[in-house]
């Protein structure tokens, strides 16, 4: 084995895979802990070995993946043996400083692809755990391909990396950094985004700038990320989170205010933080296995009116030939996809799923161009079901690609409990939300296809792609009763989807935290009954819009709806509301009629559709404890003036006429 001290020298960190039987496994890594000293600290859902005083065990589950950004270890074992959490594992590789070991436990081999992985319970929809064998054997094939991993299996010779000549590493890491906080200490205003790749020193960048400027204010998702940062710093770091930032009516003095890990906080937050002060800096990591990469630049940062970019590329904590972050670009499709050829005539086509070099081009070309794509999103492609995707032109260099997921089909007495929200099954988003917010119970018991994504190529825009891609969705869903989409409502997004012939169906009342823009959801017939739920939906919120325009701050036009008053749909919808569980926000419309229509007063019910944004003061002005307990007597307040029309509460049961 190669010693760790020439591994240190060449500034390199390696891979290496143990694969058998779960105790084999644990033995194995266990010789590796007795052998090389270090931190070792281990990523598995329950410890794998016992503590002691005189041996401090460093263990984390892989949900606590955001608590190791910013963070430095020697060696690490990552427990795979149940199910592969892909940003757990990126984000403990940016741990590891030069000369470390990562351990990746496995199943046995051939096991490996068809054993069910835990993981998928969470980006699969799934009620039990499924095999993911596309992304296992994607793997496999990598590490079969690398001579640099350790391989070592049960009941085979364990394969040792080759040694390379590695140039002896001379990090060039401070000297970029040196450069870029000249350049940050002479900005008279506006704000500075560094993005790097992780272990790049990002972090310890913000640290120097905050112990030089007297006055800098930090801010991050988590303060336990931040870290490294404080470290430079020194006695200089000042942390505040988010929230509590923007709590306070007067902001805290500060010549910077330094948001570290940018992306990860919610879009809204941001543009508050960065109103607040006159000089900010914003770093973030451009590989996202956080959800964000640099979907961030293109989605937030195009929105700065005084923005200097900075990137630093120099590996801080190993060299540029590091094998454990070559490896793991492959593996979770981190570099930038490939430019595409403007000119080329395109046709849409279907990507099988074995055809990984298109599904690979196709995750590249939507990561560059999302805020949120992730690993996560990767394992779903290749294993999750109900899922397909359409390219425009051909791997490596594609101009357009398209996600569609499949949705709804759901039974009759299931769509039922959703509408009346007493259930809410996973998956089925705008299928689901239709049935629960829109009050349009049979939206959920069609078939359709929803596009979770759509990206084209810079180099491709304008040009008539993503219409193809979209008009091979709508073929493709022939089978279906409507396809649909939902986004985050802005002029130019919906001008698009409107000339690709959808029609729009709900506007959401908040906004989303991602995007800061209001969730909206439209959808494009493609049977007979897709097109009676186009048109009802359609003609429910053009019919709701001037009560709805009060809360959604946006500018819509539509065909002036008859007010008929109060609706066989609108009782319908409002027994939801008093004797079901159908939201408040869902509800205002209906419920503004039904106050207007009663016999009974309703003042309670008046003053919260009239201010949906000031439940608190209500609550309190109403002598309640909290939003549940004002829930409770509105629904109480909506039974008697359904009561004073005659309406009873065994009406929830009888369908609409």
């Amino acid at each position: 084995m190669i010693p760790t001290q020439v591994m240190q020298q060449a500034g390199v960190r390696r891979l290496a895979v143990i694969s058998g039987d779960p105790a084999w496994c644990v033995d194995r890594a266990a010789e590796w802990r007795e052998a090389l000293p270090g931190d070792w600290l281990t990523l598995s859902a329950e410890p794998l070995f016992s503590a002691s005083s005189e041996e401090p065990l460093l263990h984390k589950t892989p949900g606590a993946v955001r608590t190791l950004l910013g963070r430095e270890f020697r060696h690490a074992i990552f427990d795979a043996r149940q199910g592969f959490h892909a940003e757990a594992f990126a984000a403990l590789a940016g741990t590891l400083t030069a000369g470390s070991w990562l351990l990746l436990l496995v199943p046995p081999w051939e096991q490996w692809s068809q054993q069910p992985d835990t993981d998928s319970l969470r980006w699969a929809d799934v009620a039990e755990p499924i095999p993911t064998p596309h992304f296992v054997h994607h793997l496999q094939q990598l590490i079969l391909a690398d001579d640099q991993v350790l391989l070592a299996r049960q009941h085979l010779p364990c394969r040792f990396p080759v040694q390379p000549d590695w140039p002896q590493w001379h990090c060039q890491a401070p000297q970029q950094q040196q450069a870029i906080l000249n350049q940050l200490m002479t900005l008279p205003s506006g704000v500075a985004v560094l993005t790097a790749a992780r272990g790049r020193g990002k972090s310890a960048l913000a640290g120097m700038l905050a112990r030089l400027n007297g006055r800098c204010l930090v801010t991050a998702p988590a303060k336990a990320s931040t870290e490294v940062l404080a470290t430079f710093a020194g006695e200089r770091f000042h942390f505040m989170a988010p929230d509590a930032l923007l709590a306070l009516e007067t902001s805290p003095q500060a010549d910077w205010l330094i948001v570290d890990e940018a992306a990860a906080i919610p879009a809204p937050l941001l543009r508050a933080l960065v109103s607040r002060y006159s000089r900010v800096l914003l770093t973030t990591t451009v590989q996202g296995y956080e959800g964000s990469g640099r979907g961030f630049i293109l989605k937030f940062c195009a929105g700065l009116t005084d923005a200097h970019y900075f990137t630093l590329d120099e590996p801080l904590r190993w060299s540029r030939f590091d094998p454990l972050e070559q490896w793991l670009n492959q593996a979770l499709l981190f570099d930038d996809a490939s430019a595409a050829a403007p000119d080329s005539p395109v046709t849409p086509h279907r990507v099988e799923r074995h055809d990984f070099s298109t599904l690979e081009a196709a995750y590249r070309l939507l990561t560059s161009a999302h805020y949120r794509t992730s690993p996560l999103d990767l394992r779903r492609l290749l294993d999750a079901p109900g899922m397909a995707l359409w390219r425009a032109g051909e791997a490596p260099a594609l101009q357009g690609a398209l996600w569609l997921v499949e949705e709804g089909d759901l039974e009759p007495d299931l769509a039922q409990a959703v509408w009346a929200g007493t259930r809410r099954p996973r998956g089925n988003l705008v299928a689901q939300s239709l049935a629960a917010h829109a009050g349009l119970a049979e939206a959920a018991t069609l078939r359709s296809l929803r596009i979770s994504r759509i990206a084209v190529a810079a180099e491709s825009r304008r040009q008539g792609t993503g219409q193809q891609l979209v008009a091979a969705a709508a073929s493709a869903a022939a089978d279906h009763d409507y396809l649909s989409v939902s986004f985050g409502y802005t002029e130019s997004l919906w001008a698009f989807w409107h000339a690709c012939g959808f029609t729009l169906v709900r506007i959401g009342s908040q906004r989303e935290a991602s995007s800061g823009c209001y969730a909206a959801m439209a959808i494009l017939p493609c049977s007979a009954a897709g097109r009676v739920l186009a048109r009802r939906a359609a003609a429910q919120l053009a019919r709701d819009w001037p009560l709805l325009r009060q809360h959604i701050a946006l500018d819509l036009q539509f065909d002036k709806a008859t007010d008929d008053g109060l609706t066989a749909q609108d009782i319908h919808l409002a027994v939801g509301f008093a004797w079901a569980h159908r939201p408040l926000e869902a509800s205002l419309p209906v419920l503004q009629r039904l106050a207007e229509a009663s016999i009974a007063p309703a003042p309670l019910l008046a003053a919260a559709v009239a201010t949906p944004d000031a439940l608190s003061e209500l609550a309190r002005q109403a002598g309640v404890s909290g939003r549940k307990a004002l829930i409770a007597k509105l629904r109480q307040q909506a039974a008697t003036a359904l009561e004073s029309l005659g309406v009873a509460a065994d009406s929830l049961h009888r369908p609409v006429k």
